[in-house]
């Protein structure tokens, strides 16, 4: 099994094709259901939903095509997002045996809007890691090279829809856990704004940095997903009543007259050549294309990585008190002690050590030295972004140091694999939107990702230079 290389169809394309009759979307359904099945070693899915069942709904989704504006899109979802009456687990054996009694509000829009989803995708163990391998479903594998990770934590999702078994698929991005992913795979993934996209069914991790966002092939498919699901939702009382902005028509503008700035902090050793190579190759098609792209700085950017690490430890600390073995998960037999043992069987190495170093920063003693001092240069961080977003409509970064290591390379250096998400970290801290975007390949065939950051709620800002970007490079 290799790289899937179907060539790429538009939803727009594939929607029209169904209402002329000339496409039998139960069919493409049932063809992408046995991709996957032949695919089963990338280790993508945790539940895959029976080929029947998903040409079923392509079916009953192709009777109402055109009332349906998502009519064609097949959806992975990343396996920490709630689905009615299907298996959550967050990729933990702590979660053994629960069913999720609810759907999230961002797949709920998207049902709505007519997309069949196709199973729930692998991750790193309750969305903390880097690469995949965190899963006590084991890793999800490359598929560019199946020997190599894949990015994490949404690794299924990305892994399934690169191998062309979905068209698009959502994951969540905590500290870069969808655009990491999209580089590494050669996909367009979006972090949304802070408070565009509800979390109501999407499980906590860090709850101030969580956002659900989208993994497709084209700029078209991400743009559409996203333009369902986005709005205000009344269970979620950090999601935003701004409007979303109309990113389909986004799509046409170019980047004519837009200002584009290159953090100079997001440059220097550690940064592959070829990745080093695709970001200033990135500038120079923006200028060609319009744009300004000038230097810029974000002072703070040093401090990132520490920053995020204790907050987002701290809000798991809390987030994961609730797995106690006795709520959730098998309980341990016999003895008094069943929390204890429930969360040391039930977590694994990723996960514990986070737990514990949240409990570390936010206990008596420590909690002023480590998690407010964090806390205050998360606000330095977010004045960076405020301020660059005064002088540029874009940021224009790297969205990893590297291609796509080896699976294992990382495993024994937490702190190798934390800086592997130096780039994206950033945008969570300061609730911005950002877009992995995939600009060529490295020397070994594997894809390279360039990151856009934009201000506030400016997606389709992001979209339009995105899909620029595409169309250059391909």
């Amino acid at each position: 099994m290799t790289y899937n290389s179907e060539p790429i169809t538009t939803l727009a394309e594939r929607r029209a094709a169904m209402m002329s009759g000339s496409f039998n979307f139960a069919d493409y359904a049932g063809e992408l259901h046995d991709r996957a099945m032949a695919a089963s070693n990338l280790n993508a899915f945790i539940t895959l939903h029976s080929k029947v069942d998903v040409a079923a709904a392509a079916q009953r989704v192709a009777a109402s095509a055109s009332k349906l504006s998502l009519a064609g899109v097949v959806l992975a979802v990343k396996d920490n997002i709630a689905l009615t009456d299907v298996r959550l687990s967050c990729a933990s054996r702590i979660l053994d045996g629960y069913v999720s009694p609810y759907t999230a509000t961002a797949l709920q829009r998207l049902l709505d809007a007519g997309v069949v989803v196709i199973g729930k995708t692998n991750l790193d163990e309750f969305a903390m890691g880097s690469s995949g391998e965190n899963s006590a479903f084991g890793p999800t594998r490359n598929p560019h090279d199946w020997e190599r990770v894949t990015g994490g934590s949404s690794s299924g999702s990305a892994a399934a829809v690169a191998a062309g078994i979905a068209t698009a698929a959502l994951g969540s991005d905590t500290g870069g856990s969808v655009r990491q992913p999209a580089a590494f795979c050669g996909l367009v993934g979006l972090k949304p704004t802070y408070g565009r996209v509800s979390r109501y069914g999407l499980t906590a991790f860090g709850s101030s940095l969580d956002q659900i966002g989208v993994l497709a092939r084209t700029t078209d498919e991400a743009a559409r997903v996203f333009q369902v699901m986005a709005g205000h939702d009344r269970h979620d009382n950090t999601s935003s009543p701004a409007p979303a902005p109309d990113c389909i028509a986004a799509l046409q503008r170019g980047v004519k007259g837009l200002r584009v700035g290159m953090p100079v902090e997001y440059t220097g050793e550690g940064i592959q050549p070829e990745v080093a190579r695709a970001v200033q190759a990135a500038a120079q098609a923006l200028r060609e294309g319009g744009a300004t792209v000038e230097p810029a700085s974000l002072p703070h950017t040093r401090y990132a990585i520490p920053t995020y690490y204790i907050i987002s430890s701290a809000e798991a600390s809390s987030n994961l008190a609730r797995y106690d073995g006795v709520r959730y998960g098998p309980r341990p037999a016999g003895g008094v002690d069943i929390i204890r043992r429930a969360r040391q069987e039930g977590f694994g190495a990723e996960v514990r050590r986070r737990i514990l170093l949240g409990t570390y920063v936010l206990s008596a003693g420590y909690y002023e030295a480590y998690y407010l001092k964090a806390q205050r240069v998360r606000r330095l961080i977010r004045e960076d972004f405020v301020k660059a977003f005064k002088q540029f409509d874009l940021l224009l970064t790297p969205t990893t140091p590297t291609t796509a290591f080896k699976i294992g390379e990382k495993s024994a250096d937490p702190l190798a694999m934390y800086l592997s998400d130096v780039f994206t970290v950033t945008a969570n801290l300061a609730g911005v939107p950002s877009v992995s975007a995939p600009f060529g390949k490295d020397e070994n065939g594997l894809p390279v990702g360039v990151q856009l950051m934009g201000g506030d709620f400016k997606e389709d800002v992001l979209f339009a230079a995105t899909e620029f970007i595409q169309k250059v490079i391909t």
